[in-house]
């Protein structure tokens, strides 16, 4: 596929960072693998050997080609990320400078204000604006209800409810994924990304129904690609995330929840735990009937799991650097042989 660089993304941010000489040209990563990268650029679809570890690059990079070589990804101005499933003490990307990010859920059980608020905080942490997609609209007596409760969680979010399954209906999306815009859907397995980008898209993945007994879904996306949307945007499905752990998200979890965070500037004390201290502006609001006592309790778990995450991580960050220094002073001392 060809297309002008400005209907790819690129921007004025980019190119002050590209001196582009003899046969170098923009390339925007369209999938990751192992050992290629697939892009987009406007001389055409490319593969490109990367010249950096695949774990570097993400979905909606932008790199330089050099013949059939990428250079490392351009300054991102936006990356979503969050800490790798599993055991792994690392962050994962997931994909990078996306304009909107699409939280899709559904008009049913499977809506969950705690997990809109774990999505939101990762949202504002990447630097994206917010979109709620509530699918299944057309199952629910009142999907309104459920926009409501969605654009209370922040005054950044918008919030529109859909049947994923009507094409008319779909392309009230179209505004954040045209004139060279990108929205990366993600959210729980089953609840309709697969649906939504086939008609955002016109390509046809497999989907699978949502079960009825407990409103979720089977993953059917199993990797991340960039492709273009029929309203002239670009469009990044992810797989269903079975758990979302936040790293790096002091500022999005402060942002998310700015109403506690502005209440705490109020406390009496600098160290207020909002329990028992005298002076708490935060237990004020509760009592006063103006602050949902269980939103102080989401608040807390994400702000000590983003705490013990991000520690985590950068004592991992910091093991993996001394064992590399280490390697390297064995190497030049003919302890170790390099490969």
């Amino acid at each position: 596929m060809t297309t002008d660089l400005k209907s790819l993304g690129w921007t004025a941010h980019f190119s002050r960072q590209a001196e582009l000489i003899d046969e170098q040209h923009p390339v925007r990563v369209s999938a990751v693998h192992r050992s290629r990268l697939d892009g987009f650029s406007a001389k055409g679809d490319v593969s490109l050997s990367p010249t950096e570890s695949a774990g570097v690059y993400a979905v909606g990079d932008w790199v330089i080609a050099t013949g059939a070589a990428a250079s490392g990804p351009l300054e991102r101005t936006t990356e979503i990320t969050r800490r790798a499933a599993g055991e792994e003490s690392k962050p994962q990307l997931i994909a990078a400078n996306v304009d909107t990010l699409g939280i899709v859920t559904s008009c049913n059980a499977d809506f969950n204000v705690a997990r809109l608020e774990r999505y939101l905080a990762m949202c504002a942490a990447s630097g994206c604006l917010p979109l709620v997609i509530l699918t299944k609209a057309d199952h629910c007596d009142d999907p309104q209800s459920y926009v409501r409760q969605a654009e209370k969680l922040s005054p950044l979010l918008s919030a529109v409810a859909i049947n994923a399954t009507d094409d008319e209906d779909v392309k009230r999306v179209n505004a954040w994924c045209s004139n060279g815009q990108t929205l990366a859907l993600v959210g729980s397995s089953g609840v309709g990304k697969t649906t939504i980008q086939n008609r955002l898209t016109g390509i046809a993945d497999t989907t699978q129904d949502i079960r009825e007994d407990d409103a979720k879904g089977r993953h059917t996306t199993t990797n991340r690609n960039l492709r273009p949307t029929l309203a002239g945007g670009w469009l990044i499905d992810t797989p269903g995330m079975r758990e979302l752990r936040l790293v790096d998200a002091t500022e999005g979890v402060d942002e998310v929840f700015s109403d506690i965070t502005e209440l705490a500037t109020q406390c009496k004390f600098n160290d207020c735990a909002h329990i028992t201290e005298p002076g708490c502006a935060v237990r004020a609001a509760i009592d006063a009937g103006d602050l949902d006592a269980d939103r102080l309790e989401r608040w807390r778990k994400l702000e000590k799991e983003n705490r013990f995450n991000t520690a985590t991580v950068g004592e991992n960050r910091a093991h993996m650097k001394r064992m590399q220094k280490m390697y390297d002073n064995g190497a030049e001392k003919g302890r170790f042989k390099r490969r």
